[in-house]
């Protein structure tokens, strides 16, 4: 265990010696919080039912979650700043890592599926051998609202995703995705513009058959696809 490790094994009320600290109105039971450095804090709105561990690796890390239902691991690196917004589903368990100052934000209404990879940092160094500088800084990842993101995608480092947009199943998504749009492969491109997506699911939601958008609630994220270039 390293010196100063903080290992509690839930999401309540807290503040140490080392300026670590939780700020939250009820206790969440099934999430595990881990401080290793200083300065760090973890807001957590009431309601929010998280499952999983959440890792604070160093000094001045931020972690800011709505009401939710966001499962997985989290892990907070120095300087860096992690937000989850409200109404945040998961399947089953994500991984998310930040490092090095950046942030991660996942917007209101996002639906994640299983085994959901999002890495803004390549978690080593890599060099150019003839300058000695790195080739593979981290960059901050932004997810807008209501945005689907099916199962075993990975969203990597610079990655942006507009609103009310679909990343297709095993994608990996480096770049920009505008709005309203699929976009899947590897790397993710554009499929379909113009779409917008609801929750209710196929089999669980009566009506069984869905053929229009008669048979669903529109959200307010029916919009036209902006164009806009990819960046690479």
């Amino acid at each position: 265990m390293k010196p100063n490790k903080v290992v509690l094994n839930s999401i309540k009320p807290y503040k140490d010696a080392n300026n670590n600290e939780i700020i939250c109105e009820e206790e969440v039971p099934e999430c595990k919080v881990i401080f290793v450095g200083s300065n760090n804090k973890l807001t957590v709105n009431k309601g929010t039912k998280i499952q999983g561990s959440i890792f604070f690796d160093c000094d001045n890390g931020n972690c800011n979650i709505g009401k939710n239902r966001f499962k997985g691991t989290i892990r907070v690196g120095q300087d860096c700043t992690v937000n989850i917004g409200n109404f945040v589903t998961c399947t089953n368990v994500c991984l998310l890592t930040t490092a090095e100052g950046i942030t991660v934000s996942i917007g209101d209404d996002c639906m994640l599926a299983s085994e959901i990879q999002i890495r803004a940092d390549d978690g080593h160094p890599i060099f150019d051998v003839h300058t000695g500088k790195r080739v593979n800084m981290p960059k901050s990842v932004s997810i807008g609202p209501h945005v689907w993101i099916g199962g075993r995608v990975t969203i990597l480092t610079g990655a942006r995703i507009g609103e009310g947009s679909v990343i297709g199943y095993a994608s990996v998504v480096k770049g920009k995705i505008p709005n309203n749009c699929v976009a899947a492969g590897v790397p993710a491109k554009v499929m379909r513009k113009d779409i917008a997506w609801e929750r209710p699911h196929l089999s669980h939601v009566e009506p069984f058959y869905k053929p229009d958008a008669s048979f669903v609630k529109k959200s307010k994220y029916w919009n036209l696809t902006i164009e806009e270039p990819v960046i690479s």
